[in-house]
């Protein structure tokens, strides 16, 4: 049995007991519940003792409920009445259809629910499917519980909603596998022209100002890197003719609170970093911490004169270079597919997602979510087809092709 203490700083108490005391599939006495948002207070309590990955946190949920306004359900599997199992949902129409999904919809990557460790070998489908029956009896408008972008395990331990049918993702995650360090890793990739494109991006700002990279650490750098990336990827995704998924003012607000709640941890779980050059942000980054993984959350640069220098992979090449320096074994660039993560990507991370519909609404709903899971998987695997895709979406917003430097993220 894994120690999953690896996978959560606070767990030490909860994950130390996994692999002498886990739960037997025949033990114990299952029962199920669920909630309004009223039950956030009950998930934030069990998250301080529970494994999760970062969009399942407490600082996450809560801060999205209350920045957002979401409809928040809350179901929890209990074992012979301890908690073991928890899902906080937020509940959206998609007309005519109401489904409940992670809270953050499509931010939330990587998920995985908050679990207590000791109950998650015993925690099978049927166990599970009574939280989702918990849920229709409370919510009878929801028709679908859609779970995205799941982790298949978190560092070793296997992801309990595997358990139900489920498929994959039709986006792949990346990551680098950091062993041995950043020189190691720099054998491994493409090492010397890294470094001798680092050298020149280098001289580069130089001969613009001086330049540093900045994490924030105080409310208002993060406000002033927030601020930033807010205006970088609203640029971005109206020259790639895709709707803005940063634009809501909720949404900015949820991250705002996030990032700026972070502060006050010993080790941040969630941080910001920027590339600042003659007194102007070029590049930032949103990360997240999950055991002995640095995720990506989120990246951008500025459209601008500096745009040629490639600054975003400057970032990454700093940000990378830290996480190895800080004993971190996985720098992950989270979901998508993109040439300036391949630059540096060794792990390839699929992910799956669980449809459970509670209505014959639902089931039509399922089905249509399929079917368009599929046809993602088509195009993005597919390098003629989502080259086409993006030149399209690009020409219907009057832009032109984009510069083999630019962020994709």
């Amino acid at each position: 049995m894994v120690d999953a203490a690896a996978s959560f700083d606070g767990n030490q108490v909860a994950a130390n007991e996994v692999s002498t005391r886990p739960l037997k599939a025949d033990q114990g006495r299952w029962a199920a519940s669920a909630s309004n948002g009223a039950g956030l207070a009950d998930y934030i309590q069990f998250c301080a003792s529970a494994l999760f990955a970062p969009a399942q946190s407490a600082s996450w949920v809560n801060n999205w409920a209350t920045e957002t306004g979401a409809d928040m359900a809350v179901a929890t599997l209990f074992c012979d009445g301890r908690p073991a199992l928890s899902l906080a949902l937020e509940v959206i129409r998609r007309s005519p259809f109401k489904l409940a999904r992670f809270a953050g919809g499509r931010h939330a990557n990587g998920n995985f629910a908050a679990a207590d460790p000791r109950f998650l070998s015993a925690i099978d489908g049927p166990a599970i499917r009574s939280m989702f029956k918990a849920i229709a009896q409370m919510r009878p408008d929801i028709d679908l519980i859609s779970l995205e972008r799941l982790l298949p395990d978190l560092d070793g331990v296997a992801n309990p909603l595997a358990a139900l049918p489920n498929f994959a993702s039709p986006n792949l995650a990346l990551a680098v596998d950091l062993d041995g360090g950043f020189d190691a890793l720099l054998s491994r990739a493409s090492g010397k022209r890294k470094r001798k494109k680092h050298r020149s991006q280098t001289r580069k700002f130089e001969a613009v100002g001086t330049f540093r990279r900045i994490e924030a650490r105080t409310r208002e750098e993060v406000d002033r890197l927030l601020d930033a990336f807010l205006e970088m990827k609203e640029a971005r995704f109206a020259k790639m003719g895709i709707a803005n998924v940063f634009g809501d003012a909720g949404v900015r607000a949820f991250f705002r609170a996030l990032f700026t709640d972070a502060l006050a941890e010993d080790k941040p779980s969630f941080l910001l970093h920027g590339l600042d050059v003659a007194g102007k942000l070029r590049a930032v980054t949103g990360s997240s911490r999950s055991g002995m993984r640095l995720i990506c959350e989120f990246g951008a640069i500025a459209e601008d004169d500096l745009a040629f220098t490639s600054p975003g992979d400057f970032l990454f090449f700093d940000n990378i270079q830290e996480a190895c320096e800080l004993g971190y074994e996985v720098y992950d660039f989270s979901v998508g597919d993109e040439p300036y993560k391949r630059l540096w990507c060794d792990i390839e991370v699929q992910h799956f997602e669980v449809l459970a519909p509670l209505t014959l609404k639902g089931r039509a709903l399922a089905a249509g979510l399929r079917q368009g899971a599929r046809a993602k998987a088509f195009i993005k695997n597919n390098p003629t087809v989502w080259k086409l895709t993006k030149t399209v979406r690009r020409k219907a917003a009057g832009q032109a092709a984009p510069a083999a430097a630019e962020d994709d993220s």
